[in-house]
């Protein structure tokens, strides 16, 4: 459970920043070179190279080899083990509107304008 645990924080981490997340949004429409993930941002290259890096760190991305190229790739495996890991909680949330459905359904019984107050 530890190395489990370990990989959901590593992509947690990742995923704490905006700037990752938009490259990931990026990535998720093919794939891109470093020149590209920059052009929409203002921060100059080596600091996207670092958002990159972590990505890659936590196995969000990874980077292939074209020539002198060295395209980015979305990896989508870590989301689909925090889709897991989050399923138990949206499991959670979905009971509990169908409760509140429920509750506010007993509420307007009978009375078609909605609760009186």
């Amino acid at each position: 459970m530890q190395a489990a645990t370990d990989h959901l924080s590593a992509t947690l981490s990742a995923l704490a920043d905006p700037t990752r997340r938009a490259i990931l949004a990026r990535l998720a429409d093919g794939a891109a070179t470093v020149n590209e993930l920059a052009e929409p941002f203002d921060i100059s290259l080596p600091a996207v190279s670092r958002h990159l890096k972590v990505l890659a760190s936590a196995g969000l991305i990874s980077r292939g080899r074209e020539a002198q190229w060295r395209p980015c790739q979305l990896e989508a495996g870590p989301l689909k083990d925090l889709d897991g890991w989050l399923a138990q909680y949206r499991r959670f949330w979905e009971g509990s509107f169908d409760k509140m459905d429920a509750y506010l359904a007993s509420l307007t019984k009978g009375n078609p304008d909605g609760p009186k107050n």
